[in-house]
């Protein structure tokens, strides 16, 4: 009788102290600016014999190639990465399409495209593999002034969404927020972190579980335009948002999260050996050993107050001595313990 409840005690002990390892990748893709009408087959049959050295090495390795070119290999790296999680920014529904039918059948995705809300312009999807990752809800916003309207902020270059996914994992529940801030406007980049701070903190209120945000920010961490990065991480106060989202997601008044809940930059709350891999996470089409244009933009954030670690950071590379960009941003990886 004794060993037995010791047994049934340690089951008990074991399930309250499991924890759920996942590895989530942030990538912008670069558009489908090229567009061509090749097919999956043909890009294959078009790929260089293996076994040859490239001659030269990084053979025009200064300009944007078509999607047709390059959709292969960014398939190629995510599956030898190993994700459980992918997020995209600047991915047209063609290249949603693709790397659907590339990741194969046990991928999945949610997201629209930004300028209707159904198929048209860019889509910030969030991909997960079925066999590790169940799928609970998702929608999506705008980060305007109107967020449950497909808008564009005034001043801004382009319409600019996040995509929210509540998923499940491990016995363990997250929400992720993938965003694609505005490249023109500072002042739509601080209200997209402001409505997108505010949502987070709803979702770690009622969810009581991790949250994460990652995207392409179109600024950095530091410097003149780091606005957005300052009020994700509580350096600078949110700008007011609108009335009904703020009612619609109103953090419960008995929710314990206090009122310096923000965002922590992954890449810091990494243990500085596990860092590895580049800085920049932007890099343009420029010649290797060209960075005027580099910048480390592209982030994965994870809510304050919530359990959660990050064991390993990597920016990895995207471009290889082929001489092809996969894209003009790195994608960016964290190994994750929940």
């Amino acid at each position: 009788m004794f060993l037995a409840r010791l047994f049934s005690f340690l089951i008990l002990i074991t399930a309250f102290t499991a924890v759920t390892s996942l590895r989530l990748t942030t990538w912008n893709l670069r558009y489908d600016s090229q567009s061509d009408n090749l097919t999956i087959t043909d890009s294959i049959a078009s790929l260089p014999d293996r076994l040859k050295e490239p001659e030269p090495y990084y053979t025009d390795a200064s300009h944007e190639r078509p999607w047709s070119t390059r959709r292969i290999s960014v398939a190629a790296l995510l599956e030898f990465q190993g994700s459980s999680i992918i997020s995209f920014q600047e991915a047209l529904v063609r290249q949603v399409r693709d790397l659907k039918e590339l990741l194969g059948d046990t991928w999945d995705w949610v997201g629209v495209g930004r300028d209707d809300g159904i198929e048209r312009g860019e889509f910030s999807p969030i991909f997960f593999d079925k066999s590790i990752v169940q799928l609970k809800s998702w929608d999506t916003f705008w980060l305007t002034n109107t967020p449950f309207d497909v808008s564009k902020y005034p001043g801004a270059g382009s319409y600019r969404i996040c995509t929210v996914a509540r998923l499940f994992a491990g016995g363990k529940t997250l929400t992720l927020l993938n965003t694609h801030f505005d490249d023109q406007s500072d002042a739509q980049r601080r209200l997209a972190a402001s409505l997108i701070l505010y949502r987070a903190k709803y979702e770690a209120a009622t969810t009581k579980a991790p949250v994460f945000v990652n995207g392409d920010f179109n600024s950095p961490a530091e410097g003149t335009d780091n606005g957005a990065y300052r009020i994700f991480t509580g350096e600078l106060s949110p700008v007011p948002i609108n009335a009904t989202f703020a009612e619609k997601f109103a953090v419960p008044a008995d929710s314990p999260l206090p009122e310096n809940f923000m965002m922590i930059d992954t890449r810091g709350a990494t243990p500085r050996q596990k860092v590895f891999g580049h800085f920049a996470t932007y890099t343009g089409f420029s010649k290797p050993g060209s960075t005027s244009s580099y910048g480390r933009i592209d982030f994965i954030f994870g809510a304050s107050h919530v359990n959660w670690q990050s064991v390993t950071y990597k920016a990895d590379e995207a471009l290889y001595d082929d001489g092809v960009y996969l894209s003009d941003h790195r994608p960016v990886t964290v190994d994750l313990v929940l």
